[in-house]
């Protein structure tokens, strides 16, 4: 049929500065110098190709934070992506920042449902255009509300800035660009996949959304998950794979005929690295390598966070630093706060940096047995903890929490050893980001607990503290010991 037309479309999300290679099973993987390679092969293979991003391209490398995010644009341009959305990590270095930077891309950033809310305006392009081999493709940015909790701690814009509804922004962009002949109809999310299956159900098939391309709960899929008739992907986290479709559109009735989709393993098998991406980067690890390639300590042996919704060895770890010598009786430690899976046995200055980038001040506040019991339960219920967009606590030592998910039961809620009752006052201390949402994260009014008492900050910068105690000791070991329980 003559109106058929073959489209390669790729895309990646949360890479979060995984920028260098690593060396596994006598191979190079991942690393944006083998993606780049891998990425031109396929522009270079192939008549029509896309590259999309959908979101947190930044944190979680030294080279991303040293520089606030420039060096990863830099690194980007390079890389070329035709599209990309924000995540909520575009937002890290403060909303007016992610501006500067955005006018430093070279590629178009999206998103159609953040608003400020006095006058309605979008903040940025809602929607892209690309026209790829007489193909119009149609990309709709759409972002989760968390980037509002990170907002927050800018006074100003946190109090102007707002996120509308998903579903309600799609259907007024695609309501308006009918006459446009659109042959292809993609939402580039940052909403974790749980969201993007419930945006999906709120679709209507007369909008035409052909493909939901994901972000934000780093799942790493294996096949489409469609749902109201779209197909929803997403590959984890990092640069070791990238999404690749094959599609095959009608251009004459504007529809889109098949499509195959695959997870594409990236390492020096599949491609070569990209030289002028490399020599870029090797420039910038250079410089941070001569700032912060240090040994600050060594542990036992690997701590590990595999999940940031249960207890994790790394988890435990923290939270226990903080609470040393400490004036509160709990630590409740955000639990992405802490971006590595894995730390040490030798532990870097850089490395200690990439696992915990966001350094902040820690606030101790009174509640009582009744308020704490209903904070553990709220935070540890289902709902949120497979919401993608949750907040999830790692606890210092002492505390013991049974959640009952079966039940929505917290069966237990202890300190040292005994059940924490209504009327007992507990000091907790929480980082700023998670007291600037206390009422959101813990469903407890943060009026209510001032009223108990005055916070305090106790901690000017947890960083500090973790890293004089780290120098000052060796062979430090956690484990997973029971203190969060989940009955599934």
């Amino acid at each position: 049929m003559a109106g058929l037309k073959k489209l390669t479309l790729l895309h990646s999300n949360d890479m979060h500065g995984d920028f260098l290679a690593e060396a596994k099973d006598n191979k190079d993987v991942g690393g944006v110098s083998l993606l780049s390679g891998y990425i031109k092969d396929v522009r270079n293979t192939e008549e029509n190709v896309i590259y999309a991003i959908a979101g947190d391209m930044f944190r979680g490398s030294i080279i991303d934070s040293e520089y606030k995010g420039f060096s990863t644009i830099e690194l980007m341009n390079f890389l070329s992506p035709d599209i990309v959305t924000l995540g909520n990590h575009e937002v890290d270095y403060g909303l007016a920042h992610l501006l500067f930077l955005e006018k430093c891309a070279k590629f178009p950033i999206v998103n159609a449902n953040m608003y400020i809310k006095t006058n309605h305006v979008r903040l940025f392009k809602p929607y892209e255009i690309l026209n790829v081999g007489g193909m119009n493709i149609l990309f709709i940015g759409i972002i989760t509300e968390e980037v509002l909790a990170s907002t927050k701690s800018e006074e100003i814009i946190g109090t102007f800035v707002d996120v509308w509804d998903a579903a309600k922004q799609v259907g007024t962009i695609v309501d308006n660009y009918k006459t446009t002949k659109i042959d292809l109809t993609v939402l580039l999310t940052h909403i974790g996949f749980e969201e993007d299956k419930r945006l999906a159900e709120l679709l209507d098939p007369e909008w035409g959304v052909d493909l939901i391309i994901g972000g934000h709960s780093h799942t790493l899929l294996t096949k489409p998950k469609v749902v109201n008739g779209v197909p929803i992907v997403q590959v984890g986290v990092g640069t070791d794979q990238i999404g690749r479709f094959n599609i095959t559109i009608d251009t004459d009735e504007h529809k889109l005929v098949s499509y195959d989709w695959n997870v594409i393993p990236i390492n020096s098998h599949l491609a070569s690295p990209d030289p002028v991406l490399e020599e870029i980067l090797n420039t910038y690890k250079h410089e941070t390598d001569k700032k912060y390639a240090r040994i600050l300590t060594t542990f036992k042996k690997k701590l590990t966070h595999p999940s940031r919704i249960e207890e994790t060895q790394l988890g435990n770890l923290l939270a226990d630093l903080l609470q040393v010598d400490s004036s509160f009786d709990v630590m409740l430690m955000g639990s992405g706060s802490i971006r590595k899976k894995e730390l040490g046995p030798i532990v870097q200055y850089q490395d200690l940096l990439e696992c915990y980038p966001f350094i902040s001040s820690i606030t101790m506040l009174s509640v009582t047995g009744r308020q704490f019991r209903h904070m553990c339960k709220f935070y540890l219920s289902e709902s949120i903890r497979t919401k993608g967009s949750g907040e999830f606590y790692q606890v210092s030592k002492g505390v013991r929490l049974v959640y009952n998910s079966l039940t929505d039961t917290l069966d237990e809620c202890s300190l040292n050893g005994s059940e924490i009752q209504d009327d007992d006052m507990i000091k907790i201390a929480l980082q700023q980001y998670h007291l600037n949402n206390f009422t959101e994260f813990f469903d407890v009014p943060y009026e209510e607990v001032v009223a108990n008492a005055k916070p305090r900050v106790v901690i000017t910068n947890d960083f500090s503290i973790f890293e004089e105690l780290m120098v000052n000791s060796n062979n430090m070991d956690a484990d997973v010991e029971g203190r969060i329980t989940i009955i599934k």
